[in-house]
Order: structure tokens, then C-alpha cells, then sequence
């Protein structure tokens, strides 16, 4: 299981069916991101959970609402990393060395499209 986190920008942009070249419309997407469901207690620990796997339930919509709480969340992990490669997944998926990296990139992507729909399927 895998969490995938997206910023889009609300525009409508058409596309074409690459098999059968029927079009749509869908909405544009500036950022894709996905990780693991294993790291969910390191983000837990981090203070970061709910920015990341729930940000409706913080009444989070757009990204720039987003960058405050990643910015002291990546601090945290980055203050003591021993204290969270604890919560390294035993069988691998779902490691300190590539959570701190994702955390990095989504709040790049949320200070560089701050006015982003934030949207995450689980």
C-alpha cells in the first residue's frame, strides 16, 4: 500500500486517449509523489502524519498552507536522525534515507506552486 500525494493547479487541460484517441478533459497536474504506507510512524513521530497522508482533516487545500508544517517536520528529522531511522521498515520499504528526500521534494513543490490543490489518495 502506498501513499501518492499530487498539487494540481485546478486548470482543465484536454487530452487524447493514447490507444483509442478518444479526447477528455482533465485537470493539470504539477506534482506526483508516492511513498509508502511503512513510513506512516516515522511521519507520526516527525509530526507530519496528518500533513501528509490527511490534510483535509487539517482543513489544508492549498499548498503554501502545507509548507509551514513540512518545513518543522523536516527539520525534526533531520535534527535527530537516529531517533526516527527506529521506525525503518524491517523489510525495507520504507527507509529514513528516502523519506527525508521525499519530504524535501514535496515542500519544494508546494513553495514552487503554493497556490496548488492539495490532493492524496490512500
Amino acid at each position: 500500500m502506498s501513499l501518492d500525494i499530487y498539487l494540481r493547479s485546478g486548470k482543465k487541460i484536454a487530452q487524447e486517449c493514447c490507444h483509442c484517441g478518444s479526447k477528455y478533459k482533465t485537470e493539470e497536474e504539477g506534482y506526483w509523489a508516492n511513498i509508502t504506507h511503512n513510513l506512516g510512524q516515522m511521519a507520526d513521530a516527525a509530526g507530519i502524519y496528518e500533513a501528509l497522508w490527511r490534510p483535509e482533516e487539517l482543513k489544508i487545500k492549498k499548498a503554501k498552507k502545507l509548507i509551514p508544517l513540512l518545513e518543522e517536520g523536516l527539520r525534526k528529522l533531520k535534527e535527530d536522525p537516529e531517533k526516527y531511522k527506529k521506525f525503518n521498515s524491517p523489510n525495507g520499504w520504507g527507509m529514513y534515507e528516502h523519506f527525508v528526500p521525499f519530504v524535501e521534494n514535496y515542500l519544494n513543490a508546494c513553495k514552487e506552486n503554493p497556490e496548488s490543490i492539495v490532493s492524496v489518495s490512500r
